[in-house]
């Protein structure tokens, strides 16, 4: 094939947008991810997969679902556990490397486990290796509570959660 004025021309305006790690407004994303929660003291612990599915409402706000899926083999006791949570999180622009803050709302289920609601914070950073692939790690605080009263109360009792995983804009 031969490489006429207009295709090259046609390239090189559609460079920039290739080479752009930034999301664009109206961006999916996905995010799959291996994780981790400790209690306070780090003394119980679990294993987890988890994935996010959102959209980019901007190009700095995201709004989406999250899911984990854990199991945990603690004192000779063997159970899973799964969690589901809207998130919303805000990103910074620094180039290929995109740190955000957020906040998540959700609830928690399965063996072994008080069934209620938590909230919190989150922050992480994704880093684009490709314009719409990032390499991400995160980690949240979980606040659980029954009803809204208890959730100051339960502050310092609540858990951290992390991860680290590979996502996709599309």
């Amino acid at each position: 094939m031969r490489c006429t004025p207009s295709i090259a021309i046609l390239c090189l305006t559609l460079l920039p947008m290739l080479a752009s790690a930034e999301p664009t407004k109206g961006d999916r994303l996905f995010t799959l991810a291996g994780s981790g929660s400790s209690d306070t003291d780090f003394d119980n612990n679990t294993a987890s997969v988890s994935f996010d599915l959102g959209k980019f409402y901007s190009t700095s706000t995201a709004f989406g679902l999250r899911q984990s899926i854990g199991f945990a083999d603690t004192n000779d006791n063997s159970s899973w556990s799964g969690a589901s949570r809207f998130f919303g999180d805000y990103h910074f622009n620094a180039g290929d490397w995109r740190p955000f803050v957020g906040a998540n709302l959700g609830g928690i289920y399965g063996d072994d486990v008080d069934e209620t609601f938590f909230a919190g914070p989150e922050l992480g950073v994704k880093y684009y290796v490709l314009p719409k692939t990032y390499i991400t790690m995160q980690t949240e605080y979980q606040i659980f509570f029954d009803n809204a009263d208890e959730a100051e109360s339960n502050f310092d009792d609540g858990a951290w959660a992390y991860s680290a995983g590979i996502g996709f804009n599309f």
